[in-house]
């Protein structure tokens, strides 16, 4: 399945690309860029970096200093892990760079096997969620599913991800996926596969060929920041996969399917929130907050969303998108 695809017969979307975009539109918004691609890959791994150095130098201060900014450190690395799954998104889309092989094996070792996905899998799974948007087929449906809910339903949701109990349980479960027990999924969803005659041999060498290339980016990650002298830095990277990555993944999920219309049409099942710094930092890096605008064009490398948005806004087709406090508010607005 190709993009274009995608673009022009996702069903229910009741409005044509054809007919909202002119050909100079369409061919200007789906301009790509290898410049701009390399930039984002370098940039998300400056970051990280950079945090991961400046927390370094504060566990060397006093520890009225080195606390803060190792919470800073841990929120920033976990926003740039956000961002390094976005990444490994635009690359499933093959919009991430104009050279097309640039979309693969590379942005699967240097953006999706350090957070630990596989850019194939990945792939198969989200057209699936393109294509069946908002409907039980949907393969993401289970992230948004039973909201709205309650604010001490989701107080709980977030003490749950701030207690790293979603990353101990997102790990575990990757460990089973790996092993061929577990369905690939990066939904909620749980199936189990059929054993068919498989002993213990035969999952464990599954785990070790398919875990190898997540692995093997950890141990290039641990052996980096010991020899820089700071192995134990790796520790941060890790509490931020735990913590803050699982709860700005909750977040931005909500934020583009949830409390959305029962419908298949993309401009009714899909948001697109408003996000100023501190959130595409943390919960919308990489425009990812521009959702509707993907839907429409998945074929839209992610810096022309913004025109995208206001072509839409001009011709009148979607409004003032909500921020994220509206959304939050939304999504934990049912009744106690």
């Amino acid at each position: 399945m190709n993009d274009d695809v995608i673009d022009q017969h996702s069903p229910g979307t009741g409005r044509k690309v054809t007919r909202l975009f002119t050909p100079e539109e369409r061919s200007r918004l789906t301009q790509r860029s290898d410049l701009r691609g390399g930039w984002a890959v370098l940039s998300t791994w400056g970051v990280i970096v950079a945090s991961l150095a400046v927390v370094g130098w504060s566990w060397h201060q006093a520890w009225y200093l080195a606390v803060p900014v190792t919470l800073i450190g841990l929120a920033l690395v976990g926003g740039r892990q956000l961002a390094l799954a976005i990444l490994t998104h635009e690359a499933t889309h093959r919009t991430l760079f104009r050279t097309r092989w640039l979309n693969e094996t590379p942005m699967d070792w240097l953006c999706g096997r350090p957070i630990g996905l596989d850019l194939k899998k990945y792939r198969q799974h989200h057209f699936v969620h393109h294509t069946r948007t908002g409907t039980d087929a949907d393969t993401d449906i289970t992230l948004v599913q039973g909201l709205p809910t309650t604010r001490r339903s989701m107080a709980r949701k977030f003490l749950r991800d701030l207690s790293a109990q979603t990353g101990l349980k997102y790990l575990f479960g990757l460990a089973l996926m790996n092993a061929g027990l577990l369905k690939w999924t990066v939904a909620a969803d749980v199936e189990w596969l059929p054993r068919n005659g498989r002993r213990w041999y035969h999952y464990a060498a599954t785990f070790v060929r398919n875990a190898t290339p997540t692995i093997l980016t950890h141990l290039v990650l641990f052996a980096a920041l010991a020899a820089a002298g700071h192995g134990e830095l790796y520790l941060v990277w890790l509490l931020a996969y735990l913590i803050p990555y699982p709860l700005f993944l909750r977040v931005r999920s909500m934020a583009e399917h949830a409390v959305t219309a029962n419908s298949t049409d993309m401009f009714e099942n899909t948001r697109t929130t408003r996000a100023g710094p501190i959130a595409r930092m943390l919960v919308a890096p990489i425009r990812v907050n521009y959702h509707i605008e993907h839907h429409v064009m998945p074929s839209v490398p992610y810096y022309r969303l913004p025109l995208m948005h206001r072509l839409l806004r001009e011709k009148g087709v979607v409004g003032e998108p909500p921020g994220y406090r509206q959304v939050l508010d939304l999504v934990s607005s049912a009744p106690a």
